[in-house]
């Protein structure tokens, strides 16, 4: 069953998963989803990341297609830690800003079916962005809405659930 580790931005939820990923035997595969980008504060972010992960990590980018990653990366005995589904997420805006509606729903429904179906250990990191004042913009408030829908379909597949702040993991969901 999957994991899923959640926090805000910087709350130490990566690292988390990343210690956790670091106790497993088997080979693991951090599947990176976030979208290379000519901001310098971004690739400062990948970078950090990179530094942070062993070397004998296998690493995938996944792109849209994060179901068929973890289909073809998903082993039993295998872990893969994705990082993270709100970066996922931002590749369903096209370059205007427009929500990729069709596409979205069909990666999304993928997505979760994958996650069913793995004879892999799963960690998902995602944001928790709800907490927050409702932001400016139709598409930042879109962009809420399907990271939040998306959180709690993933979250109800689980049999963990985290929530990270200061660094500190408060379970939310363990098995009974």
């Amino acid at each position: 069953m999957p994991h899923l580790i959640t926090g805000g931005a910087r709350s130490g939820k990566s690292r988390h998963a990343e210690q956790l990923a670091l106790a497993h035997a088997g080979t693991v595969v951090y599947i990176a989803t976030a979208e290379r980008r000519d901001d310098e504060s971004f690739a400062l972010r990948i970078a950090h990341h990179r530094e942070r992960r062993p070397q004998d990590w296998g690493l995938v980018e996944a792109g849209r297609s994060l179901a068929g990653v973890i289909a073809a990366s998903g082993q039993a005995g295998s872990l893969l830690l994705i990082d993270c589904l709100g970066m996922w997420l931002m590749r369903f805006f096209d370059a205007q800003g427009v929500f990729l509606d069709a596409d979205w729903q069909q990666q999304r429904s993928a997505l979760l079916a994958a996650l069913a179906a793995t004879p892999a250990r799963v960690l998902l990191v995602s944001n928790e962005i709800g907490w927050g004042v409702v932001p400016l913009g139709a598409e930042t408030r879109h962009f809420v809405d399907e990271l939040g829908r998306l959180n709690q379909d993933v979250a109800a597949l689980c049999s963990r659930v985290t929530l990270v702040a200061c660094g500190q993991p408060l379970s939310l969901k363990a098995p009974a």
